[in-house]
């Protein structure tokens, strides 16, 4: 794989990965009436698919990127995905303290990835 494919197909994964991480983790809170043990093994199963991108995100992107950058990178995602999900999935929105947040995230990953 060429290194200009490297960092769009790691950052794609990982979109895919937080995808299903996101449903697995927080998809259920709308189906409080459902039995915990179906809820829990249901979460595994998208669990399951949310790894089978991961794994191969991260073996793809390291040595491009280091793994700070790696885990800097999904964590960006994870909030940006869950930013979308908690409005159009859950219906709670996004308050300017969480805005805030997220822009002072975005400031450490600014760090992470400076170099000098």
């Amino acid at each position: 794989m060429s290194s200009i494919q490297i960092p769009f197909t790691t950052i794609g994964l990982l979109i895919l990965s937080n995808v299903f991480m996101t449903f697995a983790w927080y998809g259920h809170l709308k189906f409080k009436s459902e039995p915990l043990l179906t809820v829990i093994l249901v979460c595994w199963g998208i669990a399951l698919l949310e790894y089978c991108f991961q794994v191969p995100a991260n073996r793809i992107g390291h040595g491009y990127f280091s793994a700070v950058e790696l885990k800097t990178i999904q964590e960006v995602i994870t909030l940006s995905v869950f930013a979308v999900f908690s409005i159009w999935y859950l219906g709670e929105p996004i308050h300017w303290n969480h805005v805030v947040g997220f822009v002072f995230i975005a400031l450490g990953t600014f760090f992470i990835f400076h170099k000098g």
